[in-house]
């Protein structure tokens, strides 16, 4: 049985469906369509990951899921109730950390709790998940005293802190390098398994989706479409170099339009 189906009851975790999404933007008076017709299921407590040429919408799929914009047609439904504006069960965690550069780490994390003003009772969460992505000793520190790794742990904090049960990342160690980036796939994978949370992952890169992801959606160019769909049966923690993950990414590769192992 697959972790997602082990997780289905879990109560901190939603299902997403979208349901036959086009969307598309006006700009200057003229019409940009970015999604035509995706339709899309992820379980309760699924990791799925989205691939797919830079600017073909994936950045927009989230903020669908988000609450941020309603789609052009079709629907984006949380536990089968239409998504029409943001809510703390659903957080969109960024490339960029973002974190206020005059509030210590402690007061980025806390912000998500003052605007819903749950901050008194809510309060001992911060010491928590501070703990959790391992910065606890790092809470009276600001935005510039951080490491690119340290700030983006501090974006996964002030995510964390809502309990939120579906988690979108857009390329959330995009800007980090590669040693760090290694760290913090590791550590995003032991908070999903830990948190219990839906999370859906946009990455341009291959292996992270692989490493990561139960599911990898494979996207087209932009107005983007589903091209494929590759479930990775591999259990945690995967092994770049196994032959199986090998040649899912082989198949992915492919399946991007890249003929040639990179």
């Amino acid at each position: 049985m697959s972790l997602a189906l082990l997780r289905a009851s879990f109560p901190n975790s939603i299902a997403l469906d979208v349901d036959g999404v086009s969307h598309r933007y006006e700009i200057d008076g003229s019409a940009l369509q970015v999604l035509d017709n995706v339709s899309l299921t992820i379980e309760r407590g699924e990791f799925v990951a989205l691939l797919g040429p830079s600017g073909c919408g994936k950045s927009t799929l989230l903020r669908l899921a988000a609450g941020l914009e309603t789609p052009t047609t079709g629907a984006v439904l949380a536990d089968g109730r239409p998504i029409t504006a943001p809510n703390p069960d659903r957080i969109l965690v960024f490339q960029d950390a973002t974190l206020f550069p005059w509030r210590t780490v402690r007061a980025n994390v806390a912000t998500g709790l003052e605007a819903r003003g749950v901050i008194r009772e809510r309060e001992y969460r911060i010491g928590e998940v501070l703990r959790l992505v391992k910065l606890e000793g790092f809470a009276d520190f600001y935005a510039h005293q951080l490491s690119g790794g340290m700030a983006q742990r501090a974006a996964l904090a002030r995510a964390l802190v809502n309990d939120p049960k579906l988690l979108l990342l857009d390329e959330p160690f995009g800007k980090l390098d590669s040693l760090t980036r290694l760290k913090m796939q590791n550590e995003l994978l032991h908070l999903w398994k830990s948190g219990g949370f839906t999370a859906l992952l946009v990455t341009h890169d291959v292996e992270e989706a692989l490493l990561l992801a139960d599911r990898v959606i494979v996207l087209s160019d932009r107005p983007a479409s589903i091209v494929a769909e590759v479930r990775v049966e591999q259990p945690h923690p995967r092994r770049r170099d196994s032959a199986n993950l090998v040649a899912l990414r082989r198949s992915l590769l492919e399946k991007l339009g890249i003929s040639h192992d990179a």
